[in-house]
């Protein structure tokens, strides 16, 4: 399969139609370069709060609960674009109100046959703790798709090993971003690369990328796509199958043959994916004497 990952920058929005149009034009030129699988960032829908007027996409507040009241229209636009160019598309998550205390921050992943389901992040940053008040969401999820199993970590969720070996069975790990220094977009990088490593699959990182003055909280964006994988057999020395230019917006693009990942599974040059019962958590101190 070709997969496609987002570097993708946001625009102020005067209307519906063009937001629209924006995004047929992403989804048409990545399946115009054979993509099947798209991965969008996190928070990629902060731009529609641009749509009620810059007191709204200007406040923290009033900006997530526009975007949450936009979703239903989102999501029928983004089922229409996964029918039409035949592409499962991972669309760029949002903050989500769930009628259960506050919003949690939501990817929606759509495939070509009008089905859809939803992955919540599981672990918030200080921002989002601190600022935001965004709320975890429900459990972590495995997707048995037409181009193999697939999982979602959003951003800050693939630094964490243990969120990484509940999707052990992803053949494809997708990671959406949002990451405002450059440190961390190195952060979400090490930890998609990591995950690559010890699950013996494939990562896919998407960024919001760019600048926005009239936000409170997507102001400042680094980052660009990238797809790694194990440095193993069947896959480049380095883990990196491709990457964009930093802070370009545009689709960065790979190809991932199924077989090599089933392949360094069973007879990589190391198997990582198979010792993790090995890992005894038992630590002993132990204490040097002054001299």
């Amino acid at each position: 399969m070709r997969v496609a990952t987002a570097a993708y920058d946001l625009d102020w929005l005067d209307s519906w139609a063009q937001y629209e149009d924006k995004l047929n034009a992403w989804v048409a030129r990545a399946a115009g370069n054979g993509a099947e699988l798209l991965v969008f960032p996190e928070y990629g829908a902060m731009e529609l709060s641009t749509l009620d007027g810059a007191d709204v996409a200007g406040d923290l507040e009033q900006s997530i609960q526009a975007v949450s009241d936009r979703m239903d229209e989102v999501q029928n636009l983004h089922q229409r674009l996964a029918k039409e160019y035949k592409a499962y598309i991972l669309g760029a998550s949002a903050p989500v109100a769930t009628g259960a205390g506050r919003p949690v921050n939501r990817a929606e992943l759509y495939a070509p046959d009008g089905r859809q389901d939803h992955q919540d992040k599981q672990i918030m940053t200080r921002f989002e703790r601190e600022q935001w008040d965004i709320a975890p969401g429900g459990p972590l999820k495995l997707f048995d798709t037409a181009l193999g199993k697939i999982g979602v970590l959003i951003c800050y969720d693939s630094e964490f090993p243990l969120l990484g070996r509940a999707l052990s069975d992803a053949d494809l790990i997708l990671v959406p971003s949002c990451t405002e220094a450059l440190s961390g977009y190195w952060r979400v990088r090490i930890g998609a690369m990591s995950r690559a490593l010890e699950n013996q699959c494939v990562t896919v990182m998407a960024s919001l990328v760019g600048n926005n003055d009239w936000s409170e909280a997507v102001d400042m964006n680094t980052g660009t796509g990238g797809i790694f994988g194990p440095p193993d057999k069947g896959f480049p020395q380095t883990g990196v199958l491709a990457e964009g230019t930093l802070n370009q917006p545009g689709w960065t693009y790979a190809d991932i043959d199924l077989s090599a990942i089933a392949d360094v599974r069973a007879d990589g040059h190391v198997l990582n994916r198979t010792h993790w019962d090995e890992q005894s958590p038992r630590v002993e101190s132990v204490t040097f004497s002054a001299l």
